[in-house]
């Protein structure tokens, strides 16, 4: 069975070149989702449980991800924030154990990141 992360962007284009960044490290991919209400939905859906990792952009259409990233970071589920709009000193503050990779960032950098939260690394 394949480990599968959870993608949330709301730009279509970043989003499509997220997904085959993930699929190609060898990840199935929950998502895209484009707003925080998807998000939750696919939480509700496939449970934290399920999840390896989550991709998150921050500033999302309907509002910031983070209420999504609380219950995801509760469950215990690695964080990979991928956002030009992050404050990173918050981000680090609220979710000491996750990664953080500016956008833009080379797929090389995302890969070594998705493993590494995936597994412990």
């Amino acid at each position: 069975m394949s480990e599968t992360v959870l993608l949330v962007e709301d730009e279509l284009f970043i989003a499509l070149d997220l997904q085959e960044t993930i699929e190609d490290a060898g990840f199935c991919v929950v998502g895209p989702c484009t707003t925080l209400v998807e998000a939750q939905g696919a939480i509700d859906r496939v449970g934290a449980k399920a999840l390896a990792a989550a991709l998150l952009d921050v500033r999302l259409a309907d509002g910031a991800v983070f209420p999504a990233a609380d219950r995801l970071y509760a469950d215990g589920v690695p964080l990979i924030f991928h956002s030009g709009h992050a404050d990173d000193m918050e981000l680090r503050q609220r979710y000491p154990r996750a990664t953080i990779c500016p956008k833009p960032s080379a797929p090389a950098e995302l890969t070594a990141a998705l493993h590494g939260a995936a597994h412990g690394g």
